[in-house]
């Protein structure tokens, strides 16, 4: 029985005890972005190897991030990513797209699970059985470090971008709805990884002024 309340490595000791290890977390980031990439990450912790200080990766600050990233890659089992693209995220739309994310980190994992952890949503087709968790961010481990490993991914790739497209400021909001970056939008219309899905991408392509 996984019960709540015994740590945030509870959950993975819970499964790995009833033979279901080892365990992976699956979370992503940038689903709410109107730019870029939904970046989704795939985590199997070593239990041997606790990192302290795992959280949701938003409510840490980006040294935390950075910090917690790069302990993860060294103490964890296995770590993997995948990135959609905004043209797939156009085509599949932003649930799809998240649950194809999702589905390719686990794949590329280069141990594989016997049980995946995601957070919020349940995920299929991932060969293995899995369990939604509410908030699973803040509280299993292996979530929690997926979550840090797709923010620190995604905020990268990102920072990469506003070297090729200065004029919208994706180093400072990401690709996020922010009203500088609405204003940007409006200004020039939208970029090569701007989301069409997203209505105010679209609006902007209407009012942009040359």
């Amino acid at each position: 029985m996984i019960r709540p309340g015994r740590g945030a490595y509870g959950y993975e000791r819970a499964l790995v005890r009833a033979g279901l290890g080892p365990v992976a977390g699956a979370d992503e980031a940038g689903r709410g972005a109107c730019a870029g990439p939904l970046v989704a990450a795939a985590v199997i912790l070593n239990p041997k190897r606790p990192i302290d200080g795992l959280d949701d990766s938003k409510a840490l600050t980006a040294a935390a991030r950075e910090r917690l990233y790069d302990k993860i890659l060294r103490c964890a089992v296995s770590v993997a990513w995948a990135s959609v693209e905004a043209g797939e995220c156009d085509a599949l739309g932003m649930h799809q797209a998240d649950l194809h994310g999702l589905r390719r980190a686990v794949g590329r994992l280069d141990v594989a699970p016997n049980f995946v952890l995601t957070d919020g949503f349940a995920v299929d087709g991932l060969g293995v059985p899995g369990l939604a968790m509410w908030k699973g961010d803040k509280v299993a481990a292996c979530v929690s470090a997926a979550s840090i490993v797709a923010k620190v991914t995604r905020d990268r790739i990102m920072t990469e971008h506003d070297a090729t497209y200065p004029e919208y400021g994706f180093k400072i909001h990401k690709g996020y709805c922010t009203s500088g970056h609405q204003d940007a939008l409006d200004q020039h219309g939208p970029s090569p990884i701007h989301r069409w899905v997203f209505e105010n991408v679209a609006r902007s392509a209407r009012v942009s002024r040359p």
